[in-house]
């Protein structure tokens, strides 16, 4: 049977190859990854939705004693999963599919598919403080990545296909097509030209085409604008854009400082249970955190504050406007602590969501302190809670563009592109000049994975250092004499420099053909000049462990060498010359450029 279906593929590839296009081929495909994308995000989403409806008349009935419980378990249950089927810890999802387009050409294996449909609604529906996008984003492109390998494309189209997916999930959970492109633009740095930009759009349709199919026209934000842009707010806006600024940074900060907390604790079974108690506590002193947010986010936008922030110990108090103040400020601060302890804790899901509520909650927060200070002013607690989701949004993943789009798509509100504008970019370049990296691109970076606009620095993260290692040169020991060097070594290789390594094959220094030529010919030197006489340090080592591509290419720069010997776990295993570099360089920017 196995071969049975083998046979079916090749005889449909043969046919695709005689009778459709390439670029017919990646736009049907894009339709196709657009709407698995989506139908895995529609999955995701009414899974989730289940287990928090089930679990919901407990907490109710409880009193909130259950969030003690709840999370802990609900990690328990990732635990489990992820130790006796998954059997490898799970990855941050946006992060991870970088990683995978910029040093595995797209791959993704198969167990990406499914999942993210399995462990992020058990974190989320059991109240972990994270969100739904990320697993949603990864689920569809590896189902993107995996149909590519199927059909044998290559890794550049295979790569737009994710990209395709990116774009087809986010449109199906935001229903917001045009703000899903510019995501995958912004976030996944894709060369935009317009033969990306047809299979982006189509995958797009494709995907808020099947959430309209099966979800109807359910909306995440059940909201119209009743009020628009006016420029005596223009201040307010500045200010907002500079608070939003400083909350991505404390947001961003938090989630490594959380993080390397909790690689203090060995132990998993360790991370889950502080892990989960701290969630507990912060869920029954906090409820809004329970979950994604989006009820408390639509509850923010109609006015609506006492039901947004649920049962709390203080409601005795909530009387008073600025207590109300104190706790939506509370959510802000506790959003990003409560989110990150569930990652670190081993829940799965994305930061993307949890990012907008913080938004949401500082932009309301915001504007009922201008509303209530005494002077006379008055803005729209409404317009500013979409607008802080817009400026956390730009300062947390350095996208600004799909911050703007995405909260004008999702909310109707084209009204309020001005001050969209004006928050997200103050909060993109404040945060951009305060930190170098996002969430999603920090630990990419350090190891060179990083995809960036820069086609310099896209095309060395795109390298290989195994691709330029040359192995062929003939290594000597310290105590060989100048004869048995040239009758043993020189004699036989092709290359004019030799590496000088002991017995356990570390490098102890180099000998270069100009080092030995004066000696060469000199009979009487033979048996008494010594190979470690000769030999010298090389001008720089490159580390195979640590080095990235544009370390090394930095290192050539500086060194003004030609060849540079490779060192992999303290051992010699070969050079990499300037000449083999450059054309791999030349080789890879032709094309990824084409």
């Amino acid at each position: 049977m196995p071969g049975k279906k083998k046979n079916l593929l090749t005889r449909f590839l043969k046919w695709r190859y005689k009778n459709i296009s390439n670029k017919t081929f990646v736009q049907i495909m894009s339709v196709i990854v657009g709407f698995l994308a989506g139908l895995a995000a529609v999955t995701l989403k009414n899974i989730t939705y289940f287990i928090q409806a089930v679990l919901e008349g407990g907490i109710v009935i409880s009193q909130n004693q259950l969030y003690f419980i709840l999370p802990v378990f609900g990690l328990t249950l990732v635990y489990l999963y992820v130790k006796f089927v998954h059997k490898r810890p799970i990855q941050h999802a946006v992060s991870s599919i970088i990683f995978a387009l910029s040093k595995k050409g797209g791959l993704l294996s198969v167990k990406n598919i499914y999942t993210p449909l399995i462990a992020a609604p058990l974190t989320v529906g059991f109240g972990g403080s994270v969100g739904l996008l990320g697993p949603a984003v990864k689920s569809g492109s590896a189902i993107s990545s995996n149909l590519s390998r199927l059909f044998h494309l290559e890794p550049k189209t295979r790569s737009l296909l994710v990209a395709c997916a990116s774009a087809g999930a986010i449109s199906s959970i935001f229903q917001s097509p045009i703000a899903a492109i510019i995501f995958a633009v912004e976030v996944f740095t894709l060369d935009l030209t317009m033969l990306s930009m047809l299979p982006l759009l189509l995958a797009s349709i494709s995907g808020v085409l099947t959430s309209y199919f099966f979800l109807g026209n359910e909306v995440l934000f059940s909201f119209s604008l009743s009020e628009g842009f006016e420029l005596k707010d223009t201040l307010f806006y500045i200010l907002l854009g500079i608070g939003t600024a400083f909350a991505s940074i404390y947001f961003t900060k938090m989630y490594f400082a959380i993080l390397d907390f909790f690689k203090r604790f060995r132990s998993p079974k360790y991370k889950l249970l502080v892990g989960g108690i701290a969630i507990g506590i912060m869920l029954y002193a906090i409820p809004p955190l329970y979950g994604e947010g989006f009820s408390f986010i639509n509850n923010l936008l109609e006015g609506k504050h006492l039901d947004a922030l649920g049962n709390t110990p203080f409601d005795n108090y909530t009387h008073n406007i600025w207590v109300v103040i104190a706790l939506l400020f509370g959510i802000t601060i506790f959003k990003a602590i409560a989110m990150t302890a569930t990652f670190a804790a081993g829940g799965a899901g994305g930061i993307f969501i949890p990012t907008m509520v913080m938004g949401s909650a500082l932009g309301n927060v915001v504007a009922k302190v201008i509303n209530n200070l005494g002077f006379g002013f008055e803005v729209s607690e409404s317009n500013f809670t979409l607008i802080g989701m817009a400026g956390l949004i730009a300062g947390v993943i350095h996208a600004p563009l799909t911050a703007i789009f995405l909260i004008a798509e999702i909310t109707g509100g084209y009204q309020l592109f001005v001050p969209l504008m004006i928050t997200a970019s103050i909060s993109f370049l404040i945060t951009k000049n305060a930190l170098d990296y996002t969430i999603y691109t920090k630990e990419l970076a350090k190891i060179g994975a990083l995809l960036t606009h820069n086609k310099d620095q896209m095309v060395l993260g795109l390298m290989e250092m195994e691709d330029v290692i040359e192995t062929n040169f003939k290594s000597v020991q310290p105590e060989m004499t100048l004869g048995e060097m040239l009758h043993q070594s020189v004699s036989k290789s092709t290359r004019n420099i030799f590496p000088v390594l002991n017995e356990n094959q570390k490098l102890m220094g180099i000998i270069v053909l100009d080092d030995i030529r004066e000696f060469m010919f000199d009979n009487e030197l033979y048996g008494t000049l010594f190979v470690k006489n000769l030999m010298h340090a090389p001008p720089e080592h490159i580390f195979y462990d640590t080095d990235n591509m544009k370390q090394v290419m930095q290192k050539f720069q500086d060194s003004g060498a030609w060849n540079l010997p490779v060192i992999k776990e303290g051992k010699y295993v070969g050079f990499i010359s300037k000449s083999k570099l450059l054309t791999a360089y030349r080789r890879k920017l032709i094309n990824y450029t084409r």
